[in-house]
């Protein structure tokens, strides 16, 4: 495909090395205004479905219908999406033109106050969570909430060994470089076990994105043939799953590398900025998909997602291949069909629709110590009376056989939603605004 910036064709692109440097090429022409409205409510979707998947397994299957367990239970194909979204995203405002609109050091600078004060922010929530649940000593998990307290990452068979085989308590030495990790964001480059807040893992993971941004994205939305090397980065994802699965390597470490190591899930953010590539030299020619097309393509991502659930039941080789490239043609098109929504006529709703997408990375964060308060506050209004406060042990017991209802889970998630919405505008956008005026950035004017 011919590139974007066809009014320049005369002119030899940029090398690639010079977007790292101070002096990094700018775009040429003006930033596109346009906002992916459709992409701003397929990111909190995305969001929302990660709190579903990793709350609604703690309610008693007796309760809980198995086509909800079912539908909600493929939380890595929406990650991936966010993953793909983000890349698609970031090419649109910083690389439209196939250069980057600012320098790389004013990219990552932005980059880095965006993530890191919800980073942070998440880490204290998480610990004042565990301390708070630990005084509390709900059995029969509460008793173990400790910072040191982790599981080990495997996705091979334990035949008859319980769960309790790979819980694991961190030694001085651990707990210290888990912290270095995680001040660093740095935690997902380990492969044994999440520590703190687990789903913070795809924070580091998006940063080193954001590391490999300036460097990458200028040259593929240079290329000329995105398409072609779209697909070779699909099959590049698939190599490693398809090398465990040919192993038989299903234990420690190589479950926590497929699942999370930022280098092995780079080709979904690469394959995002090339979609936005393609996207846009599609836009140029007039190639819109009209509506037949864009129903072959929901169907298409429709019957990935209903097969993906069906696979997950069967051989566990399928849960690496589907959690490794086997899906990202179908997350690509789950995109591309949201990024084609106009954007709707009221403000009302495009302002709402940029504050729950600016929330979706708060959800994704937040989501789980907000459930540990919420669950076991219901547990103890259930069995709650003034003789809890002389014979609390008696309370904590019986509050820990109490069942969850499914009945308060919407509260939980409006709880959840507004906090995120409280956490993104009160305290992350504020501190980014602080962060901005110590780093290096280029104003937007320029």
């Amino acid at each position: 495909m011919r590139n974007i910036e066809r009014l320049a064709a005369a002119q030899r692109p940029t090398p690639w090395w010079h977007f790292a440097g101070d002096k990094a090429g700018q775009c040429v022409g003006q930033v596109s205004k346009e906002k992916f409205i459709g992409l701003e409510w397929l990111r909190f979707s995305l969001g929302m479905y990660i709190v579903c998947f990793h709350t609604l397994h703690n309610y008693a299957e007796e309760y809980l219908p198995g086509w909800l367990a079912d539908m909600t239970g493929v939380g890595f194909f929406a990650t991936s999406s966010f993953f793909v979204l983000s890349g698609f995203l970031l090419a649109h405002v910083y690389c439209q033109q196939g250069q980057l609109r600012e320098p790389g050091r004013s990219f990552l600078s932005r980059r880095f106050a965006n993530l890191y004060p919800l980073h942070l922010f998440s880490l204290a929530l998480t610990g004042v969570v565990l301390f708070i649940i630990a005084k509390l000593g709900i059995p029969p998990d509460d008793v173990k909430a400790t910072l040191r307290f982790v599981v080990y990452d495997t996705n091979e068979d334990l035949g008859d060994a319980s769960r309790e085989a790979l819980e694991h308590y961190m030694g001085n030495g651990e707990l210290l470089l888990n912290f270095v990790l995680q001040l660093l964001m740095l935690q997902a480059w380990n492969p044994y076990y999440l520590t703190f807040n687990p789903p913070l893992w795809s924070i580091s993971t998006l940063f080193f994105f954001y590391l490999t941004f300036p460097l990458l994205a200028p040259r593929l939305m240079n290329l000329r043939h995105k398409g072609p090397w779209l697909g070779v980065i699909m099959v590049i994802y698939l190599l490693p799953p398809l090398w465990a699965v040919l192993q038989q390597e299903y234990g420690i470490p190589i479950t926590g590398m497929l699942h999370r190591m930022p280098l092995l899930r780079l080709p979904e953010f690469l394959g995002g900025i090339l979609l936005y590539g393609l996207f846009r030299d599609m836009q140029i020619q007039e190639r819109v998909p009209r509506l037949g097309g864009r129903l072959l393509m929901a169907s298409f991502v429709l019957g990935c997602f209903v097969a993906a659930i069906w696979l997950l039941k069967g051989e566990k080789y399928w849960y690496f291949l589907l959690h490794n490239g086997l899906l990202l043609p179908s997350q690509l098109a789950l995109i591309y069909l949201f990024a084609l929504i106009s954007t709707p006529a009221s403000t009302g709703l495009n302002r709402w629709s940029q504050r729950l997408g600016a929330a979706s990375l708060p959800l994704f964060v937040l989501h789980v110590p907000v459930f540990i308060l919420f669950s076991r506050s219901e547990k103890l209004l259930g069995v709650f009376s003034p003789g809890c406060i002389n014979a609390w042990s008696e309370c904590a017991t019986q509050a820990g056989e109490q069942s969850l209802s499914l009945w308060f889970y919407p509260i939980y998630l409006l709880l959840t939603v507004a906090i995120c919405l409280w956490a993104q505008e009160h305290a992350v956008v504020p501190t980014r605004k602080r962060l901005l005026r110590w780093l290096p950035v280029q104003p937007k004017s320029a």
